[in-house]
C-alpha cells in the first residue's frame, strides 16, 4: 500500500475555514440566546447581540475572503458544476453512505487531484455556500441596519419577516454544520479529514 498527499487545502483556505467556524459557532450560540433570552438566556441578551453582530460581521468579510479565493485560485475547480449525469452521481454517493460504507465497500468517487468532493459534498457545499451563507449576510445586514428594509408587505413588518426568514436560514445552516463535521469523521480514521484541514495535505492509500 502506497500513501499519496493532496495539497487540498492552502493557508487562505485553512485561515478562512478556522475564522468561520469560530464565527458560525459564536452566531448559533448567540442566535439562540436571542431567540430565547426571556425564558433562559444563554447569555446576556445585550452581550448577544453585540456579539453576534461582531461574529456577523468577521463571517461576512471571510466569506468574501472565500469567494475571492475562489474566482481567482484554482481551488474554485472543486466547486464547478457538472449537471451531466449528476442525479446517477448523487444516488450511488447516498447508497455508499447509507450501507456501502457499512459494508466496507469502496468509496464510489474516491478523492483525487481532480475531486476534492463527493458529489453529495460539492453540491450540499454549493447549495450553502452560493445561496444560503449570501442570503443569510444580506438578511444579517439588513437586520444591522433596518432602515433599508422594506416597511411592510403584505401587512406584515418587513423587519419582522427579515428576522424570521435569516433566523430560519441560521437554522439550516446549524444542520449543515452537524451533518458536515459528522461526513468529515467517516473513514478508517476519524481524525484524518481534521488532521489535512490543518496541516493542508489529505493523505489517500492505494
Amino acid at each position: 500500500m502506497t500513501t499519496e498527499k493532496l495539497y487540498f487545502y492552502p493557508v487562505w483556505l485553512r485561515v478562512w475555514h478556522g475564522f468561520n467556524a469560530l464565527g458560525i459557532l459564536v452566531l448559533i450560540v448567540t442566535g439562540i440566546s436571542m431567540q430565547w433570552s426571556i425564558d433562559s438566556p444563554l447569555i446576556n441578551f445585550s452581550l448577544a447581540v453585540k456579539l453576534h453582530n461582531i461574529a456577523g460581521v468577521v463571517v461576512s468579510i471571510g466569506y468574501l475572503l472565500f469567494f475571492a479565493g475562489n474566482l481567482f485560485t484554482v481551488n474554485g475547480k472543486f466547486y464547478r458544476v457538472k449537471p451531466k449525469g449528476l442525479g446517477k452521481r448523487l444516488v450511488r454517493q447516498a447508497r455508499y453512505y447509507l450501507c456501502g460504507m457499512f459494508k466496507n465497500e469502496e468509496p464510489p468517487f474516491p478523492l483525487s487531484e481532480k475531486r476534492k468532493f463527493n458529489p453529495l459534498q460539492k453540491y450540499s457545499y454549493i447549495l450553502v455556500m452560493y445561496l444560503l451563507m449570501p442570503l443569510v449576510v444580506i438578511t444579517g445586514l439588513a437586520l444591522l441596519f433596518p432602515e433599508l428594509i422594506i416597511e411592510e408587505v403584505y401587512h406584515l413588518s418587513g423587519i419582522f419577516l427579515t428576522a424570521v426568514f435569516h433566523s430560519a436560514l441560521g437554522f439550516l445552516i446549524s444542520i449543515f454544520l452537524i451533518v458536515h463535521l459528522y461526513v468529515a469523521s467517516i473513514g478508517k480514521n476519524p481524525l484524518k479529514n481534521y488532521r489535512s484541514i490543518v496541516t493542508g495535505w489529505h493523505e489517500i492509500n492505494h
